[in-house]
């Protein structure tokens, strides 16, 4: 990814660094060739060469981008789990997941994580907008998603016959996990999606208290993963299942949904993340049934709406680690949405719009491995800003409408936002 050339110039706006330090109002940021070289109070900022670009921020919350640390860009219209294996072709999920990855940027999000996809297109796309063929996040690449036979995501019954070669590897026994573990590493997976438990979506056979795995399969992809210096994230939402994961050595819990103080203690003794993605449940339960979803599953997502809420505060109140995440490209839950999971948490799960933000830039940047670049706005670190229009930390909705983000740069260069020029990409209805 292209850096900047030369010194800009970020005056007039409040800073929110991402650190948790509370904002600096009249505040100047200056990055020279996409690295920063000062963020603080504008009284304070060092001398500046004439010849440095000059942008004023009067009005606007300067901040990091954003990051997404769950996230499906080849996820699209999602209404059936059929959707994610025998609907579209690879060729379209790939032109479908470039689009996602440019709606992603311009919503402010300048680095994501992959929670898994479809076709292994996370890695070529990964690699394009390395290169500047695409205009996305920095993305740190899934690959495929790892389930065990007759579980959540095993939707296809056998008299079927027909494969499932779009999301997901279905596994029977810690030697097929095994070899499905080696085959995402082979194909370039940075990080590799299991499914210890099941989930709302499936009530009356692989619910959200329930496994779709064992300890022996999770434990086989982890020595896998770990021995090709890979990670591995798990769809934890039964408390038996976030148990196994931590036990065998998940390095991210996904959803996290309910928590128990044992599993919190071996989550904090391990410093594991926990991503809720908790605006996923509040949309299942306010839009599922548009979708025709049965009031069985709906009444589901409502226990695990009120589960994750209550394993967030948890987790946050204990000092421990949560990245923002919502889980987008299901019908009732589409891309371009993205903000909506940070006013969720400060609307109804309770953290404070600052401590939201944190979640969102500081620790996104830990889980993805990257906080030595990104994540907050310190010296050293890479020019990822995003200037907000307004005051974020007074109505953190702001950043739900694209129209109110004046620019999203990554290292230093204006990808996005309303004084690019570039225009804000039009989201089709089914998404």
């Amino acid at each position: 990814m292209k850096r900047a050339y030369g010194t800009t110039v970020l005056s007039g706006g409040t800073l929110i660094d991402g650190t948790g330090a509370a904002p600096i109002s009249n505040a100047t940021v200056v990055f020279t060739d996409g690295t920063v070289t000062y963020a603080g109070s504008t009284e304070a900022a060092p001398i500046l060469d004439p010849a440095s670009e000059m942008v004023d921020a009067t009005g606007t919350s300067i901040l990091p981008g954003l990051i997404e640390s769950h996230l499906h860009l080849s996820y699209f219209n999602v209404a059936v789990l059929e959707d994610l294996d025998i609907a579209h072709p690879p060729e379209k999920v790939s032109i479908r997941s470039a689009f996602n990855a440019r709606v992603s940027l311009e919503c402010g999000y300048t680095s994501a994580r992959s929670a898994g996809c479809l076709f292994n297109v996370d890695v070529s796309l990964a690699e394009a907008i390395d290169e500047d063929l695409v205009l996305g996040p920095r993305f740190t690449p899934g690959g495929q998603e790892i389930c065990g036979a007759g579980g959540l995501m095993d939707w296809n019954p056998e008299f079927r016959k027909i494969g499932m070669e779009g999301v997901i590897l279905v596994v029977d026994g810690a030697d097929q996990a095994r070899s499905a573990a080696r085959r995402l590493v082979k194909n370039g997976a940075h990080w590799l999606k299991a499914y210890p438990t099941g989930d709302a979506a499936a009530p009356e056979t692989n619910d959200h208290h329930t496994l779709s795995m064992t300890i022996q399969e999770m434990a086989a992809v982890v020595e896998v993963a770990h021995n090709h210096r890979r990670k591995v994230m798990g769809h934890c939402r039964a408390t038996e299942g976030i148990r196994m994961a931590l036990e065998v050595g998940f390095d991210s819990i996904e959803h996290a949904t309910f928590m128990d103080q044992q599993c919190l203690e071996m989550m904090l003794k391990r410093e594991v993340p926990a991503v809720p993605a908790l605006q996923f449940e509040r949309a299942s339960v306010d839009h599922g049934i548009d979708f025709g979803m049965p009031q069985s599953v709906i009444d589901a997502h409502q226990e695990t709406l009120e589960g994750g809420i209550a394993s967030a505060q948890m987790i946050h109140e204990a000092g421990g680690i949560l990245g923002m995440g919502g889980d987008y490209g299901f019908a009732w839950n589409p891309h371009g949405n993205y903000a909506k999971e940070l006013t969720f948490f400060v609307n109804e799960v309770g953290f404070s719009p600052l401590d939201t933000i944190v979640c969102a830039t500081r620790n996104g940047a830990r889980i993805l491995g990257i906080e030595d670049e990104t994540g907050t706005l310190e010296v050293g670190k890479d020019a990822d800003i995003l200037m907000v229009q307004g005051d974020v930390l007074a109505d953190i909705s702001l950043l739900e409408n694209r129209a109110n983000i004046r620019r999203v740069m990554q290292l230093g260069i204006t990808k996005a936002g309303t004084d690019s020029g570039i225009g804000i990409t039009e989201v089709p209805a089914a998404q």
